[in-house]
């Protein structure tokens, strides 16, 4: 999030507090008096107003639909206690919560219209000619993101307010911090997706060429290891290049490293050794996709196809308390520590430390920067690479059924 969504989001719960507040003032005038002991009247009606506010937040940090629309516009009349209330786009009335939809509704967005080309909220008569109908004065507030104006929120009262303006425009704008949390969201949702992106694209059409020429190798020797081979290159190319999900199990990630190290074995031989030790309760653990299987293949490149020796590259998965500490250390050629402080800083081709830099920011971007890629190497000291993973964050888990998934 960036800081001025943060600081329009502070901004925007002070007002809803004052709103509460204010509120609660003016039933505590009222006399209104309730059975159970919640507080004073200026305390229940704050945290009415915050309640209500916290119902209508969900559907909006999805954006500005009609379903989304639907579900807030009740919400936001309780919030204003108006008459009647609409939310639109720039084009039409996406939902509309009280009475007088039968003949407001189709002239509202000739309203809307001029409050577009001006940007500021407007208190207009509504000159409806239903003697009957309630709805007799509308304030028109802009809902905004960051592309300018999205739409309007419309809440009629049946005569003029000056805190009905008030109101509805801070409303707006409380609104409008929420659609531009979803458009933060939808933004970071595609940073992510193209640098996933960019890890498939990183894994070497070499490693692909060469697993395949080791197994058309087994073929005629070995068969039934080129069939496992092939199964195994198979699974590893199906969860490398799945579409959905921005992440995955501990397990998973491990499965596929599996697979990713019997076919490298397939090449190398017996120049490969592989020590893998894994906790089991750390199976479950949620983390971002392909964050690890970078940092093997990083290992594998260091260790073996920059050298002519044999190389152990050992694998562990502890627990460590509320996270998983997953270790990946090689006894290869290692590497200068400023030339990796140039790459984890983006200053060197990606191919020079495969995958290191595109993992070290995802995992800063999902867990803060203390959980950012710790590497210790020397040149000809091999390298060890820790990630620590938080057994639980809010927003991070794999959906049971259908195979991992991203935030909710």
């Amino acid at each position: 999030m960036t800081g001025t969504g943060t600081a329009a989001l502070a901004a925007a719960g002070v007002l809803l507090l004052m709103a509460g507040i204010a509120l609660g003032r003016f039933t505590e005038r009222r006399g209104a008096r309730s059975d159970l002991d919640l507080g004073t009247p200026v305390e229940r009606a704050t945290f009415h107003t915050l309640h209500t506010a916290s119902l209508a937040a969900p559907p909006l940090r999805v954006g500005l639909t009609e379903d989304t629309a639907r579900k807030a516009a009740r919400r936001l009349r309780s919030l204003l206690g108006t008459e009647a209330l609409c939310l639109t786009d720039r084009e039409s009335v996406l939902a509309w919560d009280g009475p007088g939809a039968d003949h407001h509704e189709q002239r509202v967005m000739v309203r809307v219209a001029e409050m577009l080309d001006s940007g500021r909220s407007q208190s207009v008569h509504t000159a409806c000619e239903d003697l009957e109908c309630p709805l007799r004065w509308a304030v028109i507030a802009p809902l905004t993101g960051e592309e300018g104006v999205l739409g309007a929120l419309v809440a009629y009262g049946s005569r003029e307010s000056a805190v009905l303006v008030r109101a509805a425009t801070e409303v707006a704008r409380w609104v409008s911090v929420q659609l531009e949390l979803a458009e933060l969201d939808r933004s970071r949702t595609r940073l992510i997706e193209a640098e996933i992106r960019a890890l498939r694209a990183q894994i070497s059409p070499h490693f692909i060429f060469n697993s395949l020429a080791a197994i058309a190798s087994f073929v005629r020797t070995d068969p039934e290891r080129a069939r496992e081979l092939l199964l195994e290159f198979a699974d590893f190319t199906r969860y490398s290049f799945r579409r959905h999900g921005e992440f995955t199990q501990l397990a998973d990630e491990l499965r596929s490293i599996e697979q990713y190290l019997a076919l490298a074995g397939a090449r190398f031989g017996d120049r490969l050794k592989v020590t893998l030790q894994v906790a089991p309760e750390v199976l479950p653990v949620a983390l971002p996709f392909l964050c690890l299987q970078p940092l093997v293949e990083n290992a594998v490149k260091h260790g073996l196809e920059d050298s002519t020796g044999a190389c152990r590259i050992t694998i562990a998965a502890q627990d460590a308390g509320a996270e998983a500490m997953v270790t990946i250390e090689d006894d290869g050629v290692g590497m200068d520590p400023a030339e990796l402080r140039r790459i984890l800083a983006g200053e060197r081709p990606a191919s020079a430390g495969i995958g290191l830099s595109n993992v070290d920011e995802r995992l800063r971007q999902v867990y803060g920067d203390d959980h950012g890629l710790v590497i210790e190497t020397g040149v000809g000291a091999g390298m060890k690479i820790t990630v620590r993973v938080p057994k639980y964050r809010a927003g991070v888990h794999s959906s049971p059924g259908r195979g991992p998934s991203g935030p909710s």
